[in-house]
């Protein structure tokens, strides 16, 4: 069987475009004004939310992507756990997908069964329902869903919102899109892999009902544009300034040694070169650890901004693999000590 990974060039949330290139163009376009729109794609949010007018609102999102794994039932399984974070990612609950399917006429259709399969069985873990999707012959083959999901008007999750005194709690590891690109390049051990996939393939929705009763102030999830991109998004739409304690962080085995050996995603310098003038670290920080909150997760954690006492709360229910990684004070960007 043809390897996946070996009919594309970038893989997972690695391959999405350069944040300078898309928001060089999202900020030409002009912005759609609708009473019931409440958040388009202005404010780099998660989700569109579109007001129901029966006290709940309405969270739309898509998200597809290039193999970062060869099963592809494994990689249905990532793209659907990836593409329903978002919904989590802004306090709601995923209810209908629909499926978006690129796929090259070389490839037996087994192949594209079994990553359709695994997308379902994600989607039934998740609680919702796929109703159909669309597909065009490529040859690259990509896979991803559109997710809908609702939430209470006054209780979805913003990017904005994190106020200073609050700390930062992130609910997965850091180090997926290193670990993949190793593992492109056969370099990497089967136990760093494993444990990457494990975290690709787990919903964050458990980290979502272990949060939803909290006062989350602000949240994202960690995907393509990083660690430090991510922060970054929050810290701008809330007008304050993150910081990251990287002692604090949970990183896969390997990843920084990986790292070290210079095995480091394509996304990775397109989110430094954008971050380049809003993200400082400190001078005791080794560039292997700056390349990690810079490099691309697929499938990453709930970023989340919340006072110290909820944070502790959510962290006796959540436990492992989750850290409070940070903090916010008054100012502006990030900061990585």
């Amino acid at each position: 069987m043809v390897k996946l990974t070996s009919m594309v060039k970038t893989s997972g949330c690695a391959a999405k475009l350069s944040p300078k290139e898309l928001f060089s163009v999202i900020e030409t376009l002009p912005v759609l004004k609708c009473d019931k729109l409440l958040n388009g794609y202005e404010g780099a949010e998660d989700a569109l939310i579109y007001d129901l007018d029966d006290g709940r609102v309405l969270l739309e999102t898509v998200d597809f992507f290039p193999p970062m794994v060869d099963d592809p039932y494994t990689f249905g399984q990532i793209a659907a756990a990836n593409a329903i974070s978002d919904i989590y990612a802004m306090g709601g609950k995923p209810a209908v997908c629909m499926n978006l399917v690129c796929f090259p006429a070389c490839l037996e259709l087994s192949v594209l069964s079994e990553i359709l399969k695994g997308g379902i069985d994600k989607v039934r873990e998740a609680g919702c329902v796929i109703g159909g999707g669309h597909t065009i012959s490529d040859p690259t083959p990509k896979y991803g869903l559109c997710v809908t999901g609702f939430a209470e008007k006054g209780k979805v999750w913003r990017n904005k919102g994190a106020r200073v005194g609050d700390v930062l709690v992130l609910t997965k590891a850091l180090g997926v899109g290193i670990i993949n690109t190793a593992k492109k390049a056969d370099m990497c051990d089967d136990e760093a892999f494993n444990i990457a996939v494990n975290s690709m393939t787990t919903l964050n929705k458990r980290a979502y009902e272990c949060a939803k009763e909290l006062d989350i102030h602000a949240a994202t999830d960690v995907t393509g544009f990083s660690l430090a991109g991510h922060s970054n998004e929050m810290a701008s739409a809330s007008g304050v300034k993150i910081v990251i304690d990287t002692s604090k962080l949970n990183i896969i085995p390997s990843a920084l040694e990986y790292a070290r050996f210079g095995l480091l995603p394509e996304g990775l310098y397109n989110n430094r070169e954008y971050l380049a003038d809003k993200v400082d670290f400190s001078n005791t920080i080794p560039l292997e650890l700056q390349d990690l909150c810079f490099s691309p997760e697929t499938s990453g954690g709930l970023l989340l901004s919340m006072s110290k006492e909820d944070a502790e709360r959510f962290m006796k229910l959540f436990g492992e693999p989750a850290r409070i990684i940070g903090y916010v004070k008054a100012g502006s960007g990030v900061e990585i000590i």
